[in-house]
């Protein structure tokens, strides 16, 4: 088995069922690669943002749900923002397949495992 790679999960908490489905596919399916998620539900206050940074800088990289929600999840928006200033790796997946919200700056791709394998095995 490679490496396990340690990704935190970028998500609105509206998506937070989308981030559960990550999660069991990579534990349940024949996945050629592992993730830790990383991600944290507490209030965002100085405490909030210092643990997540702190988890961002521990990851190999990050992967973001992107839909709708996100455009309003000032939570998801700090830890993509926190992500790029801290140079971690960065992968956008779209969270429904009829949902193509973009996010400025965020390379955003299809949910495939191709895609999520690809970008993990870069890191």
């Amino acid at each position: 088995m490679a490496h396990k790679k340690t990704i935190f999960i970028a998500f609105a908490i509206e998506d937070e069922k989308q981030r559960d489905f990550l999660k069991g596919q990579s534990l349940n399916t024949n996945s050629p690669f592992e993730y830790i998620d990383m991600s944290v539900k507490e209030p965002y206050d100085t405490e909030w943002k210092k643990r997540v940074r702190t988890r961002i800088k521990r990851s190999d990289g990050v992967i973001a749900l992107v839909s709708e929600d996100s455009l309003n999840s000032s939570g998801q928006k700090w830890e993509i923002s926190c992500s790029k200033e801290e140079e971690t790796k960065i992968l956008g997946v779209w969270a429904y397949k009829n949902d193509r919200t973009n996010i400025e700056g965020l390379n955003t791709k299809v949910w495939t495992w191709d895609n999520i394998r690809n970008f993990i095995d870069s890191l």
